[in-house]
C-alpha cells in the first residue's frame, strides 16, 4: 500500500515536470513531444541493421519512440503529461510501484538505435518510471540502424563510434567529429585498438559520470558538443587519474577554466585570424578608439613579460630572431616592461613549471616562442586566466592562447620573382621545410611570383625533412637557382642562405632572402595591451581563439637583398614589395590550377587568411608533392603532429599533447 502511495505522489512529480517541460519548449518553438524515429528516418538512408541483444542503455540517450503511438502521452523528456485518472496514469502507477516493490522492473524494453540515440518501441512507461527517479542505465534489447555511408560529418563521427563502440562496449563515449576516439585512448594511454577490460569500463564510466555531472551543475549541457567532447578538451589540461583527486568544488573550476575551448569545438570558425596590427586599423572606426581610451585608463603603465624558449639563441637560429626581437622591444618600450627570459626549457612537465613559477613570480605577459610548448601553455592558461600567454604557432584551437606567426608567403612570392628572372632555363628549385600550416602557401607564392616574370618557370620542390641533403639534390639535377632556408635575422647571413645561385663551379651565391622582424611584431603586440587593443579582441571575437599572423604591412616581415643582385631586379623588388605592403598586389589574386587540374582561383577571387593559412595544395607548375606523415625523417614528425596540414588525419600517440 505504501508502494501504491508514493507511486501516486511519485507521478504527480513527473506530471508536473512534464507538463513545464512541455511549456519551456513550446515558448523555445521546439518539438514538445518524444522524436519519433518513423517520422525523421527514410529507408533510403539505411544501409543495414545490427541485433546487438540486450544492453544496459544510457536513459539520457533515450530521446524518442519508434513509432507515432502514445506520443502525446509524454512530454520531450519521456515525464507523463495525461491526468492521473486515466487509465494511461493508472498504468504507469502500477509499474511504479513494481519499481519500488522487491522484483523491480526487471523485463528489458525494445528499441531502435540510430546515431547513438534510442527510440523505444516497446516500454515507453517503463522508461518514463525510470527517468522519473533519474536511472543512469535500463536494460533493452536494442537493434541498431546502420545509415548510408556519406560525407556528412555526423554520418561519419557515427561510423567512428560504431568502430570504438568494438573496443569499449559503451554508448556514452560518443564524439561530434570523426578522429576524436583515438585522441581518447591516447589521453587514457591506451594502444590505437586496445579493448576495454570490464574493469577500465567501470573505472572510465565512474570518472566520466562525475565529470558530466560537473558539466551540469556548470549549466554547460547547451554548447553544442557531447560530453565526450568536452572531457577530451578537459583531458588537454589535465589527466584522467586527477577526477579522483579533485573535489567537487574544484572539478567545478578547472571545467569552468576550459569551457571556453569547449565551446570552440562547435564553432563553424573557431579561430580568428587577425591579420592587422592595431596601429594598422582605420582611425575612422570611432568606436574602436572610445574602447581604447576608456579602457586605458585600467590597463597597468607597466608589464612584467617572460620570453620562454626551447633552446638558445646561442644554440637556435629560430630562438636567436626571436632573443633580438626581444632586445628589439626592450629597447623602444624601455622602463614600461620587466623582461625575464627562460632559455632550454624542455616542453612538458618542465615547461610547465616554468611557467607556473613565472605566473607565481608576476608574470602578466608569457611568450612561448615554439609549437611544442603549446601544451604547457594549455595548462598555465587555464591554471591562471589572468596572464596572457601566446605561443609562437599557427591554428591553435584555444581560447585561452593566443598564437601568433608571420605571413611569410608575402615575401616568398617577392623572391620567385626574383628566381623567375635570374633562371637560365626556367627550372627553379625550392628546398621546404615541414608540411605545416603555411608552408604550403609559402610554395604557391613562390611559383606564383617566378611566372610573374618567367611565364615557362616551373619549381621542383624538394623537403629537408625527407631527404638530408636536398639542397644537394638540386643542385645534382642541374638547377641554377634555388631557394633554400631563409635567412633567420637580417645580422644573421649564413652562406648558403635564401634564394640562391648555382655557380659554374658548383659554389653558391645569395640573392635574397624573406626574413622575420620578431621586434616589431613585440612592440605593436606590447603597446596593444597598454592601449586596449588586446582585450578589444575579447570584445570581438568572444571566445573564439585568437591568431596573430601579421606580414608586410605590419613591419613584420621584409625581403633581404644582395649587394649581387641586378640593379633592374633589386627596382622590381622594391615595386613588389610596396604592392605587398599597401595591399595593391595580392600575390594570390591570379588564375591558379592546382597539380589536379582543379581551379583554385580564376583571377578575381580573394583567398581569406584561413585559405592561405590552411592551404593543403600545390599549384600545377609546381613538380613534387606534399609528403605524407610516413615519409618524413623522425625528427620532423612532432612537429607534423603539432602543426601539420593533415595533422587531424595522423593517429595520436599516448605521449605528447592531445590536441
Amino acid at each position: 500500500m505504501a508502494n501504491r502511495q508514493e507511486a501516486q505522489e511519485q507521478y504527480n512529480r513527473s506530471l508536473k515536470l512534464g507538463q513545464k517541460n512541455y511549456k519551456e519548449q513550446v515558448v523555445r518553438g521546439n518539438y514538445p513531444y518524444p522524436q519519433v524515429l518513423d517520422e525523421i528516418l527514410d529507408e533510403n538512408m539505411v544501409a543495414g541493421r545490427a541485433d546487438m541483444g540486450v544492453l544496459e542503455i544510457p536513459t539520457e540517450q533515450i530521446i524518442g519512440t519508434k513509432t507515432a503511438g502514445r506520443r502525446s502521452a509524454f512530454s520531450s523528456n519521456f515525464m507523463p503529461l495525461l491526468a492521473p485518472d486515466t487509465e494511461f496514469a493508472t498504468k504507469w502507477m502500477d509499474l511504479c510501484a513494481a519499481h519500488l516493490g522487491d522484483e523491480g522492473i526487471r523485463d528489458p524494453i525494445r528499441c531502435y538505435e540510430y546515431l547513438g540515440r534510442f527510440y523505444v518501441q516497446e516500454g515507453n512507461k517503463r522508461v518514463s518510471v525510470l527517468k522519473s527517479y533519474k536511472a543512469a542505465t535500463i536494460p533493452s534489447y536494442v537493434i541498431r540502424i546502420i545509415p548510408n555511408w556519406s560525407e556528412d560529418v555526423a554520418i561519419q563521427a557515427y561510423y567512428d563510434f560504431m568502430a570504438s563502440y568494438q573496443l569499449t562496449g559503451l554508448y556514452r563515449v560518443y564524439f561530434s567529429r570523426p578522429g576524436r576516439f583515438a585522441k581518447l585512448q591516447a589521453a587514457l594511454g591506451f594502444e590505437p585498438d586496445h579493448v576495454w577490460t570490464e574493469d577500465e569500463r567501470q573505472h572510465f564510466v565512474a570518472g566520466f559520470t562525475y565529470f558530466r555531472d560537473a558539466l551540469r551543475k556548470q549549466g554547460m549541457e547547451n554548447l553544442g558538443v557531447t560530453p565526450a567532447d568536452a572531457l577530451l578538451v578537459w583531458l588537454r589540461v589535465y589527466k584522467f587519474e586527477q577526477l579522483w583527486s579533485l573535489s567537487t568544488a574544484e572539478l567545478a573550476k578547472s571545467v569552468a577554466a576550459v569551457r571556453p575551448d569547449m565551446k570552440l569545438l562547435s564553432a563553424p570558425e573557431p579561430i580568428s585570424v587577425t591579420t592587422e596590427s592595431e596601429e594598422q586599423k582605420k582611425e575612422a572606426d570611432a568606436s574602436r578608439g572610445i574602447f581604447g581610451r576608456l579602457l586605458h585608463a585600467v590597463f597597468p603603465d607597466h608589464l612584467n613579460v617572460v620570453f620562454v624558449n626551447e633552446g638558445s639563441p646561442e644554440t637556435s637560429d629560430w630562438c636567436r630572431a626571436h632573443d633580438l626581437g626581444r632586445k628589439y622591444m626592450e629597447a623602444v618600450m624601455g622602463s614600461k616592461v620587466s623582461v625575464k627570459v627562460c632559455n632550454n626549457v624542455r616542453p612538458g612537465e618542465e615547461a610547465a613549471k616554468v611557467m607556473k613559477d613565472a605566473a607565481a613570480a608576476g608574470a602578466q605577459v608569457i611568450f612561448a616562442t615554439t609549437p611544442p610548448l603549446i601544451a604547457a601553455c594549455r595548462q598555465a592558461a587555464a591554471k591562471y586566466p589572468g596572464v596572457r600567454i601566446l605561443n609562437c604557432s599557427a591554428s591553435m584551437p584555444y581560447a585561452g592562447v593566443r598564437t601568433y606567426y608571420s605571413r611569410i608567403y608575402e615575401g616568398k612570392f617577392i623572391t620567385g620573382a626574383i628566381a623567375g628572372a635570374m633562371s637560365r632555363d626556367g627550372r627553379i628549385g625550392y628546398v621546404a621545410s615541414n608540411p605545416i600550416f603555411g608552408v604550403p602557401a609559402s610554395i604557391n607564392a613562390f611559383a606564383l611570383g617566378a611566372r610573374l616574370t618567367n611565364p615557362r618557370a616551373r619549381i621542383v620542390l624538394r623537403w629537408s625533412c625527407v631527404e638530408e641533403d636536398a639542397m644537394g639534390a638540386l643542385k645534382a639535377e642541374g638547377v641554377d637557382v634555388i631557394s633554400n632556408r631563409d635567412v633567420p635575422a637580417p645580422d644573421r647571413v649564413k652562406e648558403p642562405w635564401g634564394l640562391c645561385q648555382v655557380n659554374g663551379d658548383g659554389s653558391l651565391t645569395s640573392l635574397a632572402s624573406p626574413y622575420w622582424h620578431w621586434g616589431n611584431f613585440y612592440v605593436k603586440l606590447i603597446r596593444s595591451m597598454f592601449s586596449g587593443g588586446w582585450d578589444e579582441l575579447n570584445i570581438q571575437d568572444g571566445e573564439r581563439a585568437v591568431n596573430y599572423w601579421w606580414g608586410m604591412s605590419s613591419r613584420t616581415v621584409d625581403v633581404l637583398l644582395s649587394q649581387e643582385l641586378p640593379s633592374g631586379v633589386s627596382q622590381l623588388v622594391q615595386i613588389l614589395r610596396r604592392g605587398v605592403t599597401d595591399g595593391s598586389i595580392e600575390p594570390f589574386r591570379r588564375p591558379i590550377y592546382s597539380q589536379d587540374g582543379q581551379m583554385r582561383s580564376d583571377g578575381e577571387k580573394y583567398f581569406s587568411p584561413e585559405e592561405i593559412l590552411h592551404m593543403n595544395w600545390l599549384c600545377g607548375y609546381v613538380e613534387g608533392g606534399i609528403p605524407s606523415y610516413d615519409q618524413l625523417l623522425p625528427m620532423a614528425r612532432s612537429l607534423a603532429r603539432l602543426q601539420g596540414v593533415y595533422r587531424d588525419q595522423i593517429p595520436p600517440e599516448k605521449e605528447g599533447p592531445v590536441l
